[in-house]
């Protein structure tokens, strides 16, 4: 994919900043490029928990309390409520562990993803009737459940809404459920400060004002409970939130707390995946854990996942733990032969396509998103997954990952004629339409298209041209007061021109590491860059020059310590 490479130019007075908050000019730089103000800088730097936001101020939870309570003290049953996915299945933990640990009454539900679909249904309220369920409580689903709470009130059961998407306005107004309490930062009356939050930390902050009113401290001074930040911190990652503002505080405090974390499943899964004694950062939940956690639920049953957080011996932990890294292999490999497919169907048969729309006969419908996405980073183009619908005859579910030139809900909304369902977002969105319009959606959205060649070109956004001089060992250590890094908080690129390729060689069994010395103006460092290293070789065809983006980094081998670059990326500079 064509890349254009573009340097940061806001401005600041940097020295200022660097002498108050004891940082480099840098540093100061990097982080004002990440739009974070001067009187936010604390909050960014800290990962005291004391920083984050009082959850008295999240509108509806002095209801939830007193209609939870009184459920509790008649000693009537509560149903928690969740998704299938990694916020959905971390929410419900939360919410189950708590309400057990204050005397509930309390169970969980978690849909299945293929069968039930997204969020309560009609069955799920259905079977709580029959089981003599007085209440439900909802996490990371419920705000768009119109129907669903209208025959909750005619059934008598009482409803409370966590949820954290988008609230739904008629006439410049929310547009809400019939619920007892709708729990939700987005809701225009909430006072929360910061919107931003997955589900599990909207049920974390309910549980937590629970906690001081029941216990008078906060939950996560009691023992007991501390764990529940750790879960609401991988949901945080998992759920891809921006890690900014109290985020990134949770996120900073429940990485630390993960390296010794007392719940069995979550030990049992970072010994699966292979974390055990290593640093757990947000990439290790993203790419690792959180792929494991999500598996349970794209291929079999979202309850492994729970169960594993719920298990109370470590027979039982590793169990879970080890099934669901069994799952998630699957998965890969599922998702690697999906890919190949896709990718070649791409090439072949819709090369002059803007949008890709492809047909996946027997891909399983749950990874259709990660296909997606893989073959957008691939090809650079907006694409859609589409494979046949469970138990559906006739019918066609898809799902779609977008760049950010082509609005894909805006697009999708203009043939929404075509789907029988449809839903997303600027960048993603999910779809189902019977399989004979398939022609039809994929001619509509390409004459539809409005992409010129500008859209197709990557935008690569530069921090700092730091000249190798520059790099020591405190400048790599004071990086990570940056981390975590994720959602609006990318890892820094530094980027320099002209520099010497002084020797180069393949490193690796499958050829996919190049190590170089290269020299920047005098100042010689290895280089590490992560390829097909004949291909890169080929490419170079001679030249000693190359632009290059990079990372800085500090190499451990022998008990010795050396500065090195990781580059993630290049131009060639012709002799």
């Amino acid at each position: 994919m064509e890349s254009k490479w573009m340097l940061y130019t806001k401005r600041a007075d940097f020295e200022k900043i660097s002498a108050r908050f004891h940082i480099s000019p840098v540093l100061a730089r990097i982080i004002i490029n990440r739009d974070i103000k001067e009187e936010d800088f604390l909050l960014y730097l800290k990962s005291d928990l004391s920083l984050m936001h009082d959850a008295g101020s999240l509108y509806g939870v002095e209801d939830a309390y007193n209609e939870i309570m009184s459920e509790i003290k008649n000693g009537n049953k509560i149903r928690v409520v969740g998704d299938y996915d990694i916020d959905g299945v971390c929410s419900s933990y939360i919410l189950v562990k708590s309400l057990r640990r204050f005397g509930a009454n309390a169970d969980v539900r978690i849909p299945d993803r293929i069968k039930d679909g997204y969020g309560i249904n009609d069955n799920i309220i259905n079977e709580a009737a029959n089981d003599k369920i007085s209440m439900i409580i909802t996490c990371d689903n419920g705000i768009a459940a119109h129907s669903q709470m209208e025959l909750a009130r005619k059934l008598g059961i009482k409803v409370i809404i966590t949820d954290h998407h988008e609230v739904y306005q008629e006439d410049g107004k929310d547009y809400l459920p019939v619920a007892d309490v709708v729990i939700n930062p987005k809701r225009s009356e909430c006072k929360y400060p910061f919107k931003s939050i997955c589900g599990a930390l909207v049920a974390y902050k309910l549980m937590e004002y629970m906690f001081e009113r029941l216990y008078s401290k906060k939950m996560y001074e009691d023992g007991e409970l501390s764990d529940l930040l750790e879960v609401a911190a991988i949901a945080t990652i998992g759920d891809v939130m921006p890690l900014v503002d109290e985020n990134r505080v949770l996120v900073k405090h429940g990485l630390k707390s993960l390296m010794n974390t007392k719940n069995l499943g979550l030990r049992a899964l970072i010994k699966a995946t292979g974390m055990e004694g290593k640093k757990i950062s947000a990439y290790s939940i993203g790419f690792v854990i959180g792929p494991c956690l999500n598996a349970g639920g794209r291929l079999e049953n979202a309850l492994v996942a729970l169960n594993m957080f719920m298990s109370e011996s470590s027979d039982e932990a590793n169990e879970y733990a080890m099934h669901l890294k069994e799952l998630n292999d699957e998965r890969k490999d599922l998702t690697a032969m999906n890919v190949k497919v896709a990718v070649e169907l791409a090439e072949r048969e819709y090369a002059d396509d803007d949008i890709l729309v492809i047909y996946l006969e027997n891909c399983h419908e749950s990874i259709a998103g990660i296909i997606a996405g893989r073959v957008r980073e691939a090809l650079g183009k907006p694409t859609i997954i589409l494979t046949d619908a469970f138990g559906e005859d006739g019918m066609i579910k898809g799902s779609g990952r977008s760049i950010e030139s082509y609005n894909m809900f805006e697009a999708l909304y203009e043939v929404k004629d075509i789907f029988e369902k449809f839903g997303g977002h600027h960048m993603a969105a999910g779809m189902s339409l019977k399989k004979d319009r398939l022609d039809e959606f994929r001619k509509r959205l390409n004459e539809n298209s409005k992409l010129t060649k500008e859209d197709f070109i990557q935008k690569i956004w530069i921090d700092v041209p730091l000249p190798f001089s520059y790099i020591s060992h405190d400048f790599v250590r004071e990086l990570e007061k940056l981390e975590p890094y994720g959602n609006k908080n990318e890892k820094p690129k530094f980027a320099r021109k002209g520099i010497k390729i002084l020797s180069k060689n393949i490193l690796g069994k499958n050829k996919n590491v190049v190590k170089m010395v290269l020299e920047d103006d005098g100042t010689r460092l290895d280089g590490i860059y992560f390829c097909d290293g004949e291909a890169f070789f080929e490419e170079l065809k001679g030249n000693n020059e190359i632009d290059i983006i990079y990372y800085p980094d500090i190499n451990e081998y022998g008990g010795r310590e050396s500065l090195q670059v990781i580059i993630t990326g290049y131009k060639i500079k012709n002799i």
